[in-house]
Protein backbone atom coordinates (compact mmCIF):
# COMPACT_ATOMS: atom_id res chain seq x y z
CA UNK A 1 0.00 0.00 0.00
CA UNK A 2 1.09 3.52 -0.60
CA UNK A 3 0.45 4.53 2.66
CA UNK A 4 3.67 2.44 3.20
CA UNK A 5 6.28 4.67 1.47
CA UNK A 6 9.76 4.23 2.83
CA UNK A 7 10.38 8.59 1.98
CA UNK A 8 14.11 7.61 2.75
CA UNK A 9 14.17 5.09 -0.08
CA UNK A 10 13.38 7.38 -2.37
CA UNK A 11 16.18 9.74 -1.84
CA UNK A 12 19.18 7.22 -1.52
CA UNK A 13 20.49 9.20 -5.07
CA UNK A 14 24.12 10.77 -4.23
CA UNK A 15 23.18 14.27 -5.28
CA UNK A 16 20.47 14.66 -2.52
CA UNK A 17 23.62 13.83 -0.02
CA UNK A 18 25.43 17.06 -1.80
CA UNK A 19 22.04 18.98 -1.10
CA UNK A 20 22.09 17.78 2.22
CA UNK A 21 25.31 18.86 2.68
CA UNK A 22 24.67 22.66 1.28
CA UNK A 23 21.89 23.22 2.85
CA UNK A 24 23.51 22.00 6.22
CA UNK A 25 26.72 24.82 5.39
CA UNK A 26 24.15 27.45 4.71
CA UNK A 27 22.09 27.02 7.61
CA UNK A 28 19.04 26.56 6.08
CA UNK A 29 16.42 23.48 5.73
CA UNK A 30 15.73 21.84 2.77
CA UNK A 31 13.11 19.88 0.88
CA UNK A 32 12.53 17.95 -2.61
CA UNK A 33 9.12 18.66 -2.93
CA UNK A 34 6.18 18.01 -5.69
CA UNK A 35 6.82 15.82 -8.75
CA UNK A 36 9.73 14.30 -8.06
CA UNK A 37 7.76 13.02 -4.34
CA UNK A 38 5.18 11.89 -5.76
CA UNK A 39 5.88 10.14 -8.39
CA UNK A 40 8.50 7.77 -5.85
CA UNK A 41 4.83 7.19 -4.52
CA UNK A 42 3.23 5.91 -7.42
CA UNK A 43 6.75 4.22 -8.64
CA UNK A 44 6.72 6.25 -12.02
CA UNK A 45 10.14 5.59 -13.35
CA UNK A 46 13.54 7.99 -13.02
CA UNK A 47 12.99 10.92 -12.56
CA UNK A 48 13.93 13.78 -15.06
CA UNK A 49 13.55 16.92 -12.98
CA UNK A 50 13.67 17.62 -8.87
CA UNK A 51 12.51 20.55 -7.31
CA UNK A 52 14.55 21.99 -4.12
CA UNK A 53 12.22 24.44 -1.65
CA UNK A 54 14.75 26.03 0.62
CA UNK A 55 13.76 27.78 3.94
CA UNK A 56 16.07 30.88 2.58
CA UNK A 57 17.74 31.64 -0.12
CA UNK A 58 17.21 29.06 -3.37
CA UNK A 59 19.88 30.93 -5.16
CA UNK A 60 22.88 30.50 -3.12
CA UNK A 61 22.02 26.86 -2.12
CA UNK A 62 22.23 25.83 -5.75
CA UNK A 63 25.67 27.60 -6.49
CA UNK A 64 26.41 26.14 -3.10
CA UNK A 65 25.00 22.51 -4.88
CA UNK A 66 27.29 23.37 -7.34
CA UNK A 67 30.36 24.08 -5.32
CA UNK A 68 30.22 20.70 -4.19
CA UNK A 69 29.36 18.52 -6.81
CA UNK A 70 32.44 16.62 -8.17
CA UNK A 71 32.24 17.66 -11.52
CA UNK A 72 32.09 21.70 -12.65
CA UNK A 73 28.13 22.29 -13.20
CA UNK A 74 26.93 25.79 -13.99
CA UNK A 75 24.06 27.16 -11.95
CA UNK A 76 21.56 28.95 -14.18
CA UNK A 77 19.49 31.90 -12.35
CA UNK A 78 16.38 33.18 -12.88
CA UNK A 79 16.24 36.30 -10.52
CA UNK A 80 13.01 37.53 -11.83
CA UNK A 81 11.90 34.28 -10.59
CA UNK A 82 14.23 33.69 -7.61
CA UNK A 83 14.83 29.95 -8.67
CA UNK A 84 17.58 28.38 -10.15
CA UNK A 85 18.34 25.81 -11.72
CA UNK A 86 21.53 23.06 -12.47
CA UNK A 87 21.96 19.51 -14.21
CA UNK A 88 23.38 16.44 -12.66
CA UNK A 89 23.65 13.55 -14.25
CA UNK A 90 21.04 13.57 -16.38
CA UNK A 91 18.20 15.25 -14.01
CA UNK A 92 17.37 18.63 -13.56
CA UNK A 93 17.22 20.44 -10.44
CA UNK A 94 15.41 23.60 -9.58
CA UNK A 95 16.02 25.22 -6.31
CA UNK A 96 13.59 27.88 -4.85
CA UNK A 97 13.09 29.97 -1.96
CA UNK A 98 9.85 29.12 0.47
CA UNK A 99 7.37 31.69 -0.44
CA UNK A 100 3.63 32.26 0.14
CA UNK A 101 2.16 34.36 -2.61
CA UNK A 102 -1.38 36.55 -3.12
CA UNK A 103 -2.72 37.30 -6.49
CA UNK A 104 -5.18 39.78 -8.51
CA UNK A 105 -7.94 38.92 -10.48
CA UNK A 106 -6.25 40.06 -13.79
CA UNK A 107 -2.97 37.77 -13.48
CA UNK A 108 -1.99 34.29 -12.55
CA UNK A 109 1.41 35.92 -11.72
CA UNK A 110 1.59 36.77 -7.64
CA UNK A 111 2.67 39.28 -5.74
CA UNK A 112 6.09 36.62 -3.83
CA UNK A 113 7.02 36.80 -0.46
CA UNK A 114 9.61 34.81 1.67
CA UNK A 115 7.57 32.26 3.16
CA UNK A 116 7.53 28.97 5.37
CA UNK A 117 7.10 25.49 4.07
CA UNK A 118 4.00 25.25 5.48
CA UNK A 119 3.35 28.81 2.84
CA UNK A 120 5.12 27.16 -0.03
CA UNK A 121 2.86 24.02 0.25
CA UNK A 122 -0.32 26.34 0.86
CA UNK A 123 0.41 27.06 -2.47
CA UNK A 124 0.83 24.34 -4.35
CA UNK A 125 -1.83 23.02 -6.79
CA UNK A 126 -2.91 19.85 -5.41
CA UNK A 127 -2.85 17.73 -2.23
CA UNK A 128 0.15 15.27 -4.19
CA UNK A 129 1.68 17.69 -5.45
CA UNK A 130 1.85 19.39 -1.76
CA UNK A 131 4.35 16.12 0.05
CA UNK A 132 7.88 16.69 0.46
CA UNK A 133 10.37 15.04 1.76
CA UNK A 134 13.19 16.42 4.33
CA UNK A 135 17.05 17.04 3.09
CA UNK A 136 17.93 17.92 6.43
CA UNK A 137 20.68 16.44 9.30
CA UNK A 138 17.95 16.24 12.00
CA UNK A 139 15.18 14.62 10.21
CA UNK A 140 16.69 13.28 6.83
CA UNK A 141 13.78 11.25 4.90
CA UNK A 142 11.12 12.18 6.44
CA UNK A 143 7.79 12.49 4.69
CA UNK A 144 5.92 16.06 5.46
CA UNK A 145 2.21 15.76 4.60
CA UNK A 146 0.11 18.45 5.82
CA UNK A 147 -3.13 17.95 3.61
CA UNK A 148 -3.44 14.07 3.49
CA UNK A 149 -1.65 13.83 0.09
CA UNK A 150 -0.64 10.34 0.54
CA UNK A 151 -4.02 9.07 1.29
CA UNK A 152 -5.33 11.02 -1.84
CA UNK A 153 -2.62 9.04 -3.92
CA UNK A 154 -4.01 5.86 -2.36
CA UNK A 155 -7.47 7.02 -3.53
CA UNK A 156 -6.95 8.01 -7.09
CA UNK A 157 -7.77 11.39 -6.19
CA UNK A 158 -7.05 15.01 -7.46
CA UNK A 159 -7.59 17.70 -4.79
CA UNK A 160 -6.54 20.96 -3.37
CA UNK A 161 -4.71 21.80 -0.73
CA UNK A 162 -6.86 25.25 -0.06
CA UNK A 163 -10.40 25.74 -1.28
CA UNK A 164 -10.86 24.68 -5.06
CA UNK A 165 -12.56 28.06 -5.77
CA UNK A 166 -8.91 30.00 -4.42
CA UNK A 167 -6.71 27.80 -5.73
CA UNK A 168 -8.28 28.27 -9.56
CA UNK A 169 -9.07 31.37 -9.60
CA UNK A 170 -5.65 32.44 -8.49
CA UNK A 171 -4.26 30.80 -11.18
CA UNK A 172 -6.75 29.15 -13.69
CA UNK A 173 -3.86 27.14 -15.09
CA UNK A 174 -4.29 24.41 -12.68
CA UNK A 175 -7.82 23.72 -13.94
CA UNK A 176 -5.79 22.51 -17.07
CA UNK A 177 -3.72 20.81 -14.97
CA UNK A 178 -6.12 19.26 -12.72
CA UNK A 179 -7.32 17.59 -15.93
CA UNK A 180 -4.09 16.74 -17.30
CA UNK A 181 -3.21 14.69 -13.85
CA UNK A 182 -6.00 13.11 -13.58
CA UNK A 183 -5.60 11.88 -17.31
CA UNK A 184 -2.43 11.06 -17.11
CA UNK A 185 -2.68 9.51 -13.86
CA UNK A 186 -5.72 7.69 -14.33
CA UNK A 187 -7.29 9.35 -11.04
CA UNK A 188 -10.47 11.26 -10.51
CA UNK A 189 -11.04 14.94 -10.00
CA UNK A 190 -13.14 15.67 -6.47
CA UNK A 191 -16.44 16.39 -6.77
CA UNK A 192 -16.04 19.60 -5.35
CA UNK A 193 -12.76 20.72 -7.08
CA UNK A 194 -14.65 19.68 -10.15
CA UNK A 195 -17.70 22.05 -9.35
CA UNK A 196 -15.00 24.62 -8.84
CA UNK A 197 -13.27 24.31 -12.48
CA UNK A 198 -16.99 24.84 -14.06
CA UNK A 199 -17.46 27.80 -11.93
CA UNK A 200 -14.28 29.24 -12.67
CA UNK A 201 -14.00 28.16 -16.52
CA UNK A 202 -14.50 31.65 -17.58
CA UNK A 203 -10.83 32.45 -15.77
CA UNK A 204 -9.09 30.56 -18.43
CA UNK A 205 -9.11 33.64 -20.63
CA UNK A 206 -6.30 35.09 -18.89
CA UNK A 207 -3.87 32.20 -19.08
CA UNK A 208 -1.35 32.86 -22.68
CA UNK A 209 -2.39 30.82 -25.68
CA UNK A 210 0.80 28.62 -25.29
CA UNK A 211 0.66 27.55 -21.47
CA UNK A 212 -2.83 26.38 -22.76
CA UNK A 213 -2.00 24.31 -25.82
CA UNK A 214 1.19 23.30 -23.26
CA UNK A 215 -1.58 21.30 -21.26
CA UNK A 216 -3.35 20.37 -24.06
CA UNK A 217 -0.25 18.55 -25.84
CA UNK A 218 0.38 16.76 -22.59
CA UNK A 219 -3.20 15.94 -22.44
CA UNK A 220 -2.74 14.38 -26.13
CA UNK A 221 -0.22 12.38 -25.19
CA UNK A 222 -1.18 10.15 -22.60
CA UNK A 223 -2.71 6.52 -23.06
CA UNK A 224 -5.87 7.59 -23.30
CA UNK A 225 -6.64 11.57 -24.18
CA UNK A 226 -10.36 10.94 -24.14
CA UNK A 227 -10.71 10.93 -20.63
CA UNK A 228 -9.01 14.94 -20.78
CA UNK A 229 -10.89 15.95 -23.81
CA UNK A 230 -14.15 14.64 -21.35
CA UNK A 231 -13.06 16.49 -18.81
CA UNK A 232 -12.22 19.86 -20.64
CA UNK A 233 -15.42 19.29 -22.41
CA UNK A 234 -17.94 18.54 -18.76
CA UNK A 235 -16.00 21.20 -17.30
CA UNK A 236 -16.86 23.73 -20.05
CA UNK A 237 -13.11 24.42 -20.57
CA UNK A 238 -12.96 23.09 -23.94
CA UNK A 239 -15.77 25.54 -25.31
CA UNK A 240 -14.19 27.72 -24.39
CA UNK A 241 -11.07 26.43 -25.87
CA UNK A 242 -11.85 24.83 -28.83
CA UNK A 243 -15.80 25.31 -29.42
CA UNK A 244 -14.92 24.18 -32.98
CA UNK A 245 -14.63 20.38 -31.52
CA UNK A 246 -18.03 21.19 -28.84
CA UNK A 247 -20.11 22.20 -32.11
CA UNK A 248 -19.27 18.17 -33.20
CA UNK A 249 -21.71 17.39 -29.84
CA UNK A 250 -24.75 18.05 -31.79
CA UNK A 251 -27.17 15.15 -33.07
CA UNK A 252 -30.17 15.97 -35.07
CA UNK A 253 -33.04 13.99 -36.40
CA UNK A 254 -35.35 14.73 -39.27
CA UNK A 255 -37.65 12.31 -41.23
CA UNK A 256 -36.22 9.42 -38.68
CA UNK A 257 -33.03 10.04 -39.68
CA UNK A 258 -30.29 10.70 -37.81
CA UNK A 259 -26.04 10.89 -37.66
CA UNK A 260 -23.95 9.66 -35.03
CA UNK A 261 -22.16 12.19 -32.70
CA UNK A 262 -19.35 13.46 -33.74
CA UNK A 263 -17.94 14.49 -31.06
CA UNK A 264 -17.70 11.19 -28.96
CA UNK A 265 -16.23 9.55 -32.43
CA UNK A 266 -13.62 12.57 -32.68
CA UNK A 267 -11.95 10.69 -28.93
CA UNK A 268 -12.37 7.53 -29.82
CA UNK A 269 -10.50 8.03 -33.09
CA UNK A 270 -8.12 9.97 -30.61
CA UNK A 271 -7.85 7.37 -28.51
CA UNK A 272 -6.93 4.41 -31.74
CA UNK A 273 -4.74 6.36 -33.06
CA UNK A 274 -3.02 6.92 -29.56
CA UNK A 275 -2.13 2.72 -29.66
CA UNK A 276 -0.27 2.97 -32.94
CA UNK A 277 1.73 6.24 -32.85
CA UNK A 278 3.30 8.31 -30.42
CA UNK A 279 3.13 11.56 -32.89
CA UNK A 280 1.88 14.00 -31.14
CA UNK A 281 0.61 15.73 -34.62
CA UNK A 282 -0.77 12.94 -35.49
CA UNK A 283 -2.84 12.67 -32.73
CA UNK A 284 -4.06 16.48 -33.31
CA UNK A 285 -5.03 15.49 -36.85
CA UNK A 286 -7.22 12.66 -35.08
CA UNK A 287 -8.75 14.94 -32.92
CA UNK A 288 -9.41 17.71 -35.67
CA UNK A 289 -9.87 15.40 -38.83
CA UNK A 290 -14.03 15.54 -38.63
CA UNK A 291 -13.96 19.62 -37.08
CA UNK A 292 -15.24 20.61 -40.19
CA UNK A 293 -18.46 18.39 -40.07
CA UNK A 294 -20.42 20.87 -38.17
CA UNK A 295 -20.45 23.79 -40.26
CA UNK A 296 -21.13 21.67 -43.66
CA UNK A 297 -24.18 19.42 -42.17
CA UNK A 298 -27.31 19.35 -44.44
CA UNK A 299 -30.04 17.61 -44.53
CA UNK A 300 -31.20 16.40 -48.08
CA UNK A 301 -34.72 14.81 -48.66
CA UNK A 302 -34.01 11.54 -50.01
CA UNK A 303 -30.64 10.93 -49.00
CA UNK A 304 -30.38 11.87 -45.77
CA UNK A 305 -27.52 14.16 -43.29
CA UNK A 306 -24.46 14.84 -45.70
CA UNK A 307 -21.40 16.43 -44.70
CA UNK A 308 -20.36 17.62 -48.53
CA UNK A 309 -16.98 18.83 -48.66
CA UNK A 310 -15.88 18.81 -44.49
CA UNK A 311 -12.66 17.66 -45.52
CA UNK A 312 -11.18 21.02 -47.25
CA UNK A 313 -13.47 22.84 -44.75
CA UNK A 314 -11.83 21.35 -41.79
CA UNK A 315 -8.44 21.85 -43.35
CA UNK A 316 -8.99 25.51 -43.84
CA UNK A 317 -10.50 25.37 -39.96
CA UNK A 318 -6.86 23.80 -39.19
CA UNK A 319 -5.32 27.26 -40.07
CA UNK A 320 -7.12 29.03 -38.58
CA UNK A 321 -7.39 27.04 -35.11
CA UNK A 322 -3.60 26.65 -35.02
CA UNK A 323 -3.09 30.54 -35.72
CA UNK A 324 -5.78 31.16 -32.97
CA UNK A 325 -3.83 29.03 -30.54
CA UNK A 326 -0.71 30.25 -31.47
CA UNK A 327 0.64 27.12 -32.38
CA UNK A 328 3.50 26.50 -34.60
CA UNK A 329 2.50 27.63 -38.46
CA UNK A 330 4.57 25.40 -39.97
CA UNK A 331 5.28 21.80 -41.09
CA UNK A 332 3.74 20.53 -38.25
CA UNK A 333 0.25 22.22 -38.45
CA UNK A 334 1.20 21.14 -42.60
CA UNK A 335 0.43 17.68 -41.61
CA UNK A 336 -2.46 18.46 -39.83
CA UNK A 337 -3.99 20.03 -42.36
CA UNK A 338 -2.88 17.36 -45.10
CA UNK A 339 -3.93 14.82 -42.80
CA UNK A 340 -7.83 16.34 -42.16
CA UNK A 341 -7.89 17.14 -46.19
CA UNK A 342 -7.07 13.32 -47.29
CA UNK A 343 -9.09 11.83 -44.34
CA UNK A 344 -11.73 10.65 -46.16
CA UNK A 345 -9.88 9.37 -49.46
CA UNK A 346 -8.25 5.81 -47.65
CA UNK A 347 -11.96 5.21 -46.68
CA UNK A 348 -14.14 5.86 -49.83
CA UNK A 349 -11.11 3.81 -51.95
CA UNK A 350 -11.50 0.73 -50.15
CA UNK A 351 -14.74 0.24 -51.30
CA UNK A 352 -13.40 0.35 -55.06
CA UNK A 353 -9.81 -0.03 -54.87
CA UNK A 354 -8.78 1.18 -58.42
CA UNK A 355 -5.04 1.34 -59.73
CA UNK A 356 -6.01 5.36 -61.19
CA UNK A 357 -7.19 5.70 -57.53
CA UNK A 358 -4.51 4.47 -55.69
CA UNK A 359 -1.88 6.44 -58.05
CA UNK A 360 -3.58 9.70 -57.11
CA UNK A 361 -3.41 8.55 -53.28
CA UNK A 362 -0.22 7.91 -53.17
CA UNK A 363 0.86 11.12 -55.15
CA UNK A 364 -0.90 13.80 -52.67
CA UNK A 365 -0.53 11.38 -49.90
CA UNK A 366 3.51 11.36 -50.54
CA UNK A 367 5.55 10.41 -47.64
CA UNK A 368 2.79 11.12 -45.72
CA UNK A 369 1.09 8.22 -46.84
CA UNK A 370 1.59 5.91 -43.97
CA UNK A 371 0.49 8.30 -41.53
CA UNK A 372 -2.80 8.68 -43.46
CA UNK A 373 -3.53 5.05 -43.41
CA UNK A 374 -2.83 5.11 -39.69
CA UNK A 375 -5.62 7.69 -39.60
CA UNK A 376 -8.21 6.01 -41.23
CA UNK A 377 -7.70 2.51 -39.77
CA UNK A 378 -8.15 4.63 -36.26
CA UNK A 379 -11.32 6.39 -37.57
CA UNK A 380 -13.01 2.64 -38.07
CA UNK A 381 -15.38 3.09 -34.54
CA UNK A 382 -17.87 0.75 -35.53
CA UNK A 383 -19.42 -1.30 -32.09
CA UNK A 384 -20.89 -3.84 -35.14
CA UNK A 385 -17.80 -7.01 -34.81
CA UNK A 386 -18.51 -7.70 -38.84
CA UNK A 387 -18.32 -4.38 -39.85
CA UNK A 388 -15.33 -3.49 -37.97
CA UNK A 389 -13.50 -6.71 -39.46
CA UNK A 390 -14.74 -5.79 -43.32
CA UNK A 391 -13.34 -2.20 -43.15
CA UNK A 392 -10.02 -3.39 -41.29
CA UNK A 393 -9.47 -6.63 -44.05
CA UNK A 394 -10.77 -3.66 -46.72
CA UNK A 395 -7.75 -1.44 -45.87
CA UNK A 396 -5.58 -4.67 -45.97
CA UNK A 397 -6.28 -4.56 -49.45
CA UNK A 398 -5.53 -0.78 -49.75
CA UNK A 399 -2.60 -1.50 -48.24
CA UNK A 400 -1.50 -4.11 -50.51
CA UNK A 401 -2.45 -2.11 -53.49
CA UNK A 402 -0.29 0.81 -52.79
CA UNK A 403 2.58 -1.80 -52.48
CA UNK A 404 1.71 -3.40 -55.63
CA UNK A 405 1.55 0.17 -57.25
CA UNK A 406 4.22 2.06 -55.84
CA UNK A 407 6.95 -1.13 -56.52
CA UNK A 408 5.84 -0.80 -60.04
CA UNK A 409 4.75 2.85 -60.77
CA UNK A 410 7.03 4.95 -58.28
CA UNK A 411 4.76 7.58 -57.68
CA UNK A 412 5.22 8.58 -54.20
CA UNK A 413 6.89 11.72 -54.47
CA UNK A 414 6.35 11.82 -58.21
CA UNK A 415 8.54 13.99 -60.53
CA UNK A 416 7.78 14.13 -64.28
CA UNK A 417 10.02 11.72 -65.91
CA UNK A 418 10.49 15.06 -68.73
CA UNK A 419 11.34 18.41 -67.29
CA UNK A 420 10.90 21.96 -68.35
CA UNK A 421 13.86 22.46 -69.17
CA UNK A 422 13.73 19.48 -71.62
CA UNK A 423 9.97 21.07 -72.86
CA UNK A 424 11.56 24.97 -73.59
CA UNK A 425 14.52 22.95 -75.66
CA UNK A 426 12.41 20.87 -77.54
CA UNK A 427 10.17 23.45 -78.33
CA UNK A 428 12.43 26.64 -78.38
CA UNK A 429 10.36 28.11 -75.45
CA UNK A 430 10.92 30.56 -72.94
CA UNK A 431 9.39 30.28 -69.81
CA UNK A 432 5.20 30.26 -70.16
CA UNK A 433 1.87 28.64 -69.82
CA UNK A 434 2.83 25.99 -72.11
CA UNK A 435 5.30 23.94 -70.34
CA UNK A 436 2.96 23.59 -67.29
CA UNK A 437 -0.09 22.86 -69.58
CA UNK A 438 2.29 19.60 -71.03
CA UNK A 439 3.57 18.62 -67.46
CA UNK A 440 0.41 18.63 -65.85
CA UNK A 441 -0.91 16.51 -69.17
CA UNK A 442 2.42 13.78 -68.87
CA UNK A 443 1.10 13.91 -64.73
CA UNK A 444 -2.62 12.99 -65.58
CA UNK A 445 -1.59 10.67 -67.53
CA UNK A 446 0.74 8.70 -65.62
CA UNK A 447 -1.85 8.86 -62.66
CA UNK A 448 -4.20 7.77 -64.36
CA UNK A 449 -1.78 4.93 -65.87
CA UNK A 450 -2.58 5.89 -70.00
CA UNK A 451 1.36 5.86 -70.18
CA UNK A 452 4.06 4.26 -67.81
CA UNK A 453 6.02 6.43 -65.74
CA UNK A 454 9.01 6.16 -67.41
CA UNK A 455 11.12 9.27 -69.55
CA UNK A 456 10.85 7.80 -73.24
CA UNK A 457 6.73 7.12 -72.99
CA UNK A 458 6.37 10.60 -71.55
CA UNK A 459 8.53 11.82 -74.22
CA UNK A 460 6.74 10.80 -76.81
CA UNK A 461 3.24 12.08 -75.20
CA UNK A 462 4.86 15.62 -74.52
CA UNK A 463 5.72 15.41 -78.23
CA UNK A 464 1.89 14.91 -78.95
CA UNK A 465 0.56 17.50 -76.83
CA UNK A 466 3.17 20.12 -78.25
CA UNK A 467 1.60 19.57 -81.90
CA UNK A 468 -1.92 19.77 -79.76
CA UNK A 469 -0.84 23.27 -78.99
CA UNK A 470 0.80 24.23 -82.28
CA UNK A 471 4.24 24.00 -81.12
CA UNK A 472 7.15 23.03 -83.46
CA UNK A 473 10.17 21.13 -82.79
CA UNK A 474 12.86 23.17 -82.68
CA UNK A 475 14.93 22.49 -86.24
CA UNK A 476 18.23 21.77 -84.75
CA UNK A 477 16.79 18.59 -83.20
CA UNK A 478 15.11 17.95 -86.21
Amino acid sequence: MLVDFKAEESIRSEVFSFIKKAAADLGQEAYVIGGFVRDAILERGKAKDIDIVALGDGIELAKKVAELLPKSTPVKVFKNFGTAMLRYEDIEIEFVGARKESYSSDSRNPEVSPGLLSDDQNRRDFTINALAISLNESNYGQLVDPFGGLNHLEEKLIKTPLAPEVTYSDDPLRMLRAIRFACQLNFEIEATSFEAIKSCADRISIISQERVVDELNKILSTDKPSIGFELLYKSGLLNLIMPELTALDIVEDIEGQSHKNNFFHTLEVVDNIAQTTDDLWMRWAALLHDIGKAPTKKFVKGTGWTFHAHEFVGSKMVVRLFRRLKMPLNNKMKLVQKMVLLSSRPIVLAQNVTDSAVRRLIFDAGEDLDNLMLLCEADITTKNPNKFKRYHNNFKEVRKKIKEIEERDHVRNFQPPVSGELIMETFDLKPGKEIGIIKERIKEAVLDGQIPNEFEAAKTLMMEEGAKLGLEVKSSLL
